[in-house]
């Protein structure tokens, strides 16, 4: 089969798409057709080795990838060879080929195409995770989203619309705003100028956001913990900023509020079942129209550093995927 293959962390120009052997399953293993693979910032922090799970070599990168069973192992119990799927596979998903285990797949419906469906688990399934399980969002709370033109934020605006918040949404273009305004923002914020805790102040008449999803970092993190209500939830998503802040504790407890972490991974890992139900409510709301995932750009798998170089370099609002 071919692959995008990584034999030592570096850049991602230094992988190439070459012929290597298909998988070997284990009994617990499914071996998936990749129809499409989505692509995401995390993809190149594992090949240049900057994440925190480290393959074997050589390995192909790809977290997350729809397709249909084309093998099962003999303790597979819930699968069956032709059977629609996404799989949440950590890495291998741009390849023909990859395998997973039956825990970290989710039954695709007929409802949604393999496109869509391989850019819902890193983004839908982070962002439903951290607003249904970890933030508690409630019916008419003030989630402020953070990096809203992104592929986790643009999800998280769509399911907090979904869920009755009002949704103020930050980016650092006025493109970008505009985008997170299409899908369901209330407000928008562009804070390319560096301040926006004094403008969600203004727009909650003081009171700040209920719910805060930063998968920024940096200062956004530092502004986001001066802008969040009483007994507020602030999500940490991710760093893309390049800066994990530290936080000041007296400010946590001057506003009882809770910083609260958001390991999407290993929640599938140790609560399979509750990530199953996720989706059965992401399906839904597909199906209702809340959610319209937008993928900006679609390459074949000799052109998927292309993808990548795009998302590195912030120009994707959205989703890019790999074809195969």
């Amino acid at each position: 089969m071919k692959a995008l293959v990584c034999k030592e962390f570096g850049p991602a120009e230094n992988l190439k798409v070459e012929e290597i052997d298909d998988p070997i399953l284990s009994p617990e293993e499914v071996c998936i057709k990749v129809h499409a693979a989505g692509v995401n910032f995390p993809d190149i922090l594992m090949v240049e080795g900057k994440y925190q799970v480290k393959p074997a070599f050589p390995f192909a990168p790809g977290a997350e990838a729809a397709g249909e069973i084309v093998a099962i192992g003999e303790n597979v119990e819930n699968y069956k060879i032709g059977q629609r799927v996404i799989a949440m596979t950590g890495h291998g998903s741009f390849a023909e080929l990859v395998k997973t285990t039956q825990k970290k797949l989710i039954p695709l419906t007929d409802k949604v195409d393999y496109e869509t469906a391989s850019i819902l688990p890193m983004v839908y399934g982070t962002s439903a995770h951290a607003l249904i399980q970890r933030g508690k969002l409630k019916k008419n709370e003030t989630l402020l989203v953070h990096g809203a033109a992104g592929g986790v934020g643009l999800a998280a605006v769509e399911i907090g619309k979904a869920m009755g918040a009002r949704v103020i949404a930050t980016a650092s273009t006025d493109e970008k705003c505009q985008v997170a305004k299409e899908h369901g923002a209330d407000e928008i914020i562009n804070y390319s100028s560096g301040e926006f805790k004094e403008i969600v102040k203004s727009m909650t008449d003081g009171k700040g956001a209920d719910v805060i999803y930063d998968p920024v970092g940096g200062d956004v993190f530092d502004q986001s913990l001066r802008c969040i209500a009483w007994e507020g939830r602030l999500l940490v998503i991710g760093f893309t900023s390049g800066r994990i802040p530290s936080a000041p504790a007296n400010l946590a407890l001057l506003k009882s509020c809770a910083i609260v972490g958001v390991f999407w991974g290993a929640f599938v890992e140790r609560t399979p079942h509750l990530n199953l139900e996720n989706f059965d409510k992401l399906y839904e709301w597909i199906e209702a129209g809340y959610i319209k995932p937008r993928i900006s750009m679609k390459v074949p798998l000799e052109r998927t550093l292309d993808a990548m170089k795009a998302i590195a370099n912030r120009e994707i609002i959205g989703k890019a995927i790999v074809k195969i």
